[in-house]
C-alpha cells in the first residue's frame, strides 16, 4: 500500500508540472501575439497595442474601459496612456491599449489591471524619426542584369549600348566628379531637411495633444543635434551652446540650445507656449536653410 500511494503522488506531481508548463506556454503565446497598430510607431504618434486573449472568453459580449480617472489606470514617465479597453467576447477577448510615447527604443509597460485580470510583460518598440529613415540617405544598390536575348542582333546591339554607356560614365567621372559629388551632397542635405521638418511637425502635434513639455524638449534636443551633425559635418552631439556658436557658420543652433536648456533645467514646470515657440523657431530656421540650399542648387 505505501508503494501504491507513492506511485499516486508521483503521477499527481507529473500532472501538476504539465499543467503549469501548459499554462505558462499559453500565457507566453498570448503575449507573443501582441501587435501594434500602426506597425511602425514614432515618438508622438497615437498608436494601439492589441493583445488577443483566446483563452479569456465571456458568456455575454461586454467591454470594460479604463479612463484617466479610473483608480487602476496605469502610468509611465515616457508613455501617455489614453484609454485601455478589455473587449470580452464569447470566442475570445481582446486587450486594447491606446497610447502615445515620447522616448525611442523598447519601453516596458507597467502591469495593467482590468476586469479582475493582470497583464504584465508587455513592451512596445518606438522608432526615432531620423534613425528610421537613415537608409534613405544612401544610394540604392545596382539592379540585377537582365537576361540577354538569344538573337545575334540584340546581343551585339546590347553590347554596343553597354560599351557606349561605360565610355560615357568614364568621361563623366573624369570630367564631372566634383559636380556629381556636389549633387549628391545637396540631395542628402535636402533629405535631412525633409526628415527634420517631419520631426518638428510630429512634436508639434504631440504638444497640441497635451504632450509633456519636458519630454518633448528632450526629444527635440536629441534629434536636432543628430540633424546638425549630418548637415554640417560636425559632431554636435556633445557640444555646448557656446561650442556650437563657435564651430558652426550659423549662430542659431547655439542660441536655440541655450534657450532650450534654460527651459528644461529651470527647475519649474515647462510651459506649453514656450515649447511651441521653440518649435516655431526651429521651423523658421529650417525654411531658411531650405531656401539657401535651393540657391546653391540653382
Amino acid at each position: 500500500m505505501p508503494h501504491y500511494a507513492e506511485v499516486i503522488m508521483k503521477h499527481r506531481l507529473v500532472a501538476l508540472t504539465l499543467f503549469v508548463l501548459i499554462a505558462a506556454n499559453s500565457f507566453a503565446q498570448n503575449h507573443a501575439a501582441a501587435y501594434l497598430i500602426p506597425r511602425a510607431v514614432y515618438v508622438g504618434d497615437t498608436a494601439s497595442l492589441i493583445l488577443p486573449l483566446p483563452q479569456l472568453a465571456a458568456r455575454e459580449p461586454a467591454n470594460i474601459v479604463l479612463l484617466r480617472d479610473s483608480p487602476d489606470f496605469p502610468s509611465h514617465p515616457d508613455i501617455d496612456f489614453h484609454r485601455i479597453i478589455l473587449e470580452l467576447r464569447g470566442a475570445g477577448s481582446v486587450l486594447i491599449v491606446e497610447f502615445s510615447a515620447f522616448q525611442t527604443g523598447r519601453l516596458e509597460l507597467p502591469t495593467i489591471k482590468i476586469g479582475g485580470e493582470n497583464f504584465s510583460g508587455l513592451s512596445i518598440d518606438i522608432r526615432s524619426v531620423l534613425a528610421g529613415t537613415g537608409s534613405m540617405l544612401e544610394l540604392s544598390k545596382p539592379a540585377m542584369p537582365l537576361t540577354m536575348p538569344g538573337t545575334t542582333l540584340l546581343v551585339y546591339g546590347t553590347l554596343a549600348a553597354v560599351i557606349f554607356v561605360l565610355i560615357s560614365v568614364l568621361l563623366l567621372l573624369v570630367k564631372g566628379r566634383n559636380h556629381i559629388n556636389r549633387w549628391i551632397s545637396l540631395w542628402k542635405r535636402k533629405r535631412l531637411l525633409a526628415v527634420m521638418k517631419a520631426t518638428g511637425k510630429r512634436l508639434h502635434k504631440a504638444m497640441l495633444k497635451n504632450g509633456k513639455g519636458r519630454e518633448v524638449l528632450d526629444i527635440l534636443s536629441l534629434e536636432f543635434r543628430i540633424f546638425l551633425s549630418h548637415f554640417f559635418g560636425e559632431n554636435c552631439r556633445a557640444m555646448t551652446a557656446r561650442e556650437l556658436e563657435n564651430n558652426l557658420s550659423d549662430d542659431f543652433p547655439g542660441k536655440f540650445f541655450r534657450r532650450c536648456d534654460e527651459i528644461r533645467f529651470s527647475g519649474t514646470a515647462v510651459e506649453k507656449n514656450d515649447v511651441l515657440t521653440m518649435l516655431a523657431d526651429l521651423k523658421a530656421f529650417l525654411e531658411t536653410l531650405g531656401k539657401t540650399e535651393q540657391e546653391k542648387a540653382a
